[in-house]
């Protein structure tokens, strides 16, 4: 629990959308597509399919690659710098996405600050999960997770057509070179995180009564922070809290579990000092939106869409008497 302002209900809510462990399968608008439904082709473990990287380093241009606090911490000590050194210099909206600002590369699109052209990634070893896992993407609900990829043909069929003539793998197979488990096990830890955040906000709207007294005003502004922009978010969040969420210090990095326990305890240190006991109905107000604030800003760093955790976060605190 993050917040303890007297006699408090636990809430499990189930986070309200597929997380994908790759944001370019999630969000459209990073796609440059227009807004259609998209489909995706669902696979098992044991499909064959032509995933031997061809090394032409298409991927690593014109995406969108998001990241969470352990990946960003990872990422810093793969690069041999310190983590907020890092953030300011490769990322955007306080460390939640890497910068493609790189020479533009496969159609004209510019590379990802990480990619050097003729030699490819920099920081190989600690890519983030969306990078061992493209062109598959990873969909959790719940406690099952499958793996799919984004329409009926292969992605990898148009930027790099050499791959049918490399070796076939097993979607399983591919996972296991990719080593992915420790970015799995980061990203799930920080999916339970996103609904602590959230949780906390709860606490302050429905615990400490400020829902009884008909308050409309805090359930709106969940609203136009689900709406918000990443880099409005960011700003809304403010520096102080932006680095208390992505900023958890450059230790442990190679047990990611234990990292994301760690800043878990920071946080919630942090949030009981600052919202354990606010005076007015106002401050809880402000408070409650900060916490859904953080909660929205680390759920786009997993791939998930702002707008629909805000709905359904509102959904559900109106069911339990909140008003908008």
């Amino acid at each position: 629990m993050f917040l303890r302002p007297g006699s408090r209900l636990r809430f499990e809510f189930p986070v309200p959308c597929s997380i994908f462990s790759i944001l370019l399968l999630i969000k459209r608008k990073f796609y440059c597509m227009p807004q259609k439904v998209l489909s995706y082709t669902r696979l098992h473990l044991t499909d064959r399919l032509p995933l031997t990287c061809a090394r032409e380093g298409t991927c690593c241009h014109g995406k969108a690659v998001w990241i969470n606090p352990w990946e960003l911490a990872f990422l810093a000590k793969t690069k041999g710098m310190p983590v907020r050194y890092f953030r300011d210099r490769f990322c955007e909206f306080g460390g939640i996405r890497l910068l493609f600002d790189g020479p533009a590369g496969w159609k004209g699109l510019a590379a990802c600050c990480m990619y050097q052209p003729g030699a490819g990634c920099t920081v190989h070893a600690g890519r983030p999960l969306v990078c061992r896992l493209y062109p598959l993407g990873r969909e959790r609900h719940g406690e099952s997770t499958a793996y799919l990829f984004r329409g009926e043909q292969f992605p990898c069929s148009e930027g790099c057509p050499g791959v049918v003539d490399l070796p076939d793998l097993t979607v399983a197979e591919y996972l296991d070179g990719q080593q992915v488990d420790r970015g799995e096990a980061a990203q799930d830890a920080y999916l339970d995180l996103v609904q602590e955040l959230a949780d906390g906000a709860f606490a302050l709207l429905l615990d400490t009564g400020l829902a009884a007294t008909g308050d409309r005003l805090t359930l709106r502004s969940w609203r136009r922070l689900g709406e918000m922009t990443p880099q409005e978010l960011t700003g809304h969040i403010g520096p102080e809290w932006i680095d208390r969420l992505m900023l958890s210090g450059e230790d442990g990095v190679d047990d990611p579990v234990a990292y994301v326990k760690r800043h878990h305890d920071q946080l919630q240190e942090y949030a009981q000092e600052a919202f354990g006991s606010l005076p007015d109905a106002a401050a809880l107000s402000g408070g409650s939106g900060l916490m859904m604030a953080m909660a929205l800003h680390l759920g786009r760093s997993l791939g998930a869409e702002p707008s629909d955790l805000a709905a359904t976060w509102i959904k559900t605190a109106r069911k339990h008497g909140a008003k908008e």
